[in-house]
């Protein structure tokens, strides 16, 4: 059995309710998923995960929330050789034009040595079909 970790940061509501339905996908292909706002969240969620999700909403056009997401994310660093090549997703909201925040947090995460195999940005308000999307992503995560 695969063990998953999803760790977002939310406010508003939509990265948790995306993150539940990650892990309904996860769950539905039979792993155990740890499911966590990172404030609850610990360097050891991530190294004893066989693979991981990042949630959080963007801040502005370039970067993710500042107070807890990057810090953590940023501790990962110094796991590299651990975190080499595990699958990671990253999903995230927005509320404006450009979603180049993306590609940057992409960037950091291959650095830490994480393998990106699928991304979401929800622009606004979450549709019916992001919905479904990001159950496939956990499904994804898992297989």
């Amino acid at each position: 059995m695969k063990k998953v970790s999803i760790i977002y940061w939310s406010c508003g509501g939509n990265i948790e309710i995306l993150a539940n339905k990650m892990a309904e996908g996860a769950r539905g292909q039979g792993a155990k998923v740890n499911l966590k706002h990172v404030a609850d969240a610990t360097i050891e969620d991530v190294l004893e995960a066989d693979c991981l999700a990042f949630g959080c909403p963007a801040a502005n056009a370039t970067k993710i929330e500042e107070e807890e997401m990057i810090p953590f994310l940023q501790q990962l660093e110094s796991y590299k050789d651990q975190n080499q090549n595990k699958k990671c997703i990253l999903f995230a909201t927005y509320g404006w034009i450009e979603n180049s925040f993306m590609k940057i947090w992409k960037d950091q995460m291959l650095s830490h040595g994480f393998n990106v195999i699928g991304e979401l940005a929800v622009k606004d308000s979450i549709t019916n079909k992001q919905s479904s999307m990001i159950v496939d992503l956990g499904k994804e995560l898992v297989e």
